[in-house]
């Protein structure tokens, strides 16, 4: 009887700390707590929203250059939610002309460059190959 009221305190502490993550029944509605949105004439918006199971979302965006021959668009936003083993995700990004840059605690960070390999790279950038058809050396 004892190793059961153990158990389900055990249970019942993993279970509490899972979060307010809880699986949708399919075909459950989902209510929309806040949501907003602006488009403007001269390109720009933003729009957000919140819903009651936990997912957040907001962006703005502007048209950069728009009286050039090459306007951008610029977007940055955030997103949050919680994964299914109760982790909460949250990603800060940035969209752009250099593309989509997200930023998050739970997203994967390339390893350093190896000090041997950035010595190449520098070396190679200061050192250029010639163009094809372009002799290396001259003769004399």
């Amino acid at each position: 009887m004892n190793s059961l009221v153990i158990f389900m305190a055990i249970v019942g502490c993993v279970v509490g700390q899972r979060g307010p993550y809880r699986q949708p029944t399919p075909g459950q509605p989902i209510a929309i707590l806040r949501q907003s949105q602006d488009v403007n004439f001269d390109g720009s918006y933003q729009w957000s929203y919140e819903t009651e199971n936990g997912i957040a979302a907001q962006e703005q965006g502007v048209l950069k250059n728009a009286n050039s021959p090459d306007p951008i668009e610029e977007a940055q936003g955030s997103y949050q939610y919680t994964a299914p083993d109760g982790t909460p995700i949250s990603v800060q990004y940035i969209a752009n002309e250099n593309g989509f840059q997200p930023q998050g605690a739970h997203l994967p960070v390339a390893p350093p460059i190896p000090p041997q390999i950035q010595r190449a790279l520098e070396w190679i950038a200061a050192h250029p190959e010639p163009e094809q058809g372009q002799r290396p050396f001259r003769r004399q």
